[in-house]
């Protein structure tokens, strides 16, 4: 499946998207300054528990299942879920990600994307709020 440039520009109308890196010899995730934002994280070297605290309770099990399988061998995944910081709206995010190296001598790394669409959930009135 190809993307042209429209594909592109419609995807930044909607979405924001960053890329984010995990060293499995440490266990530290590297997040961009706005996907650290997003899930309410000061620093942008994080763990892995730390990255999912803020999603969806009933999702968190699922999301640090797919991290152990991409840690245990070569693979792809993606999963969604939303955001939930104090004091913000919850806001929906898209993951999708591979690892790579874990045949190798060393531990490997995880690479990926965060795709946030550009609104946010008002749970008190129960609408989207554009961004």
């Amino acid at each position: 499946m190809d993307f042209d440039e429209a594909d592109n520009e419609l995807l930044t109308q909607y979405c924001v998207t960053e890329r984010w890196t995990g060293d499995l010899s440490n266990g530290l995730f590297m997040l961009g300054e706005k996907a650290a934002q997003a899930h309410g994280l000061p620093l942008r070297p994080c763990g892995l528990l730390n990255l999912i605290r803020c999603y969806e309770p009933l999702d968190r099990t699922r999301v640090l299942e797919l991290f152990e399988q991409a840690a245990a061998s070569s693979s792809s995944f993606c999963f969604s879920t939303t955001i939930h910081v104090d004091g913000a709206p919850r806001q929906p995010v898209f993951c999708v990600g591979e690892s790579t190296g874990l045949e190798e001598k060393y531990a490997g790394s995880i690479i990926g994307v965060f795709i946030f669409p550009r609104f946010q959930i008002d749970l008190a009135g129960r609408r989207f709020r554009r961004q």
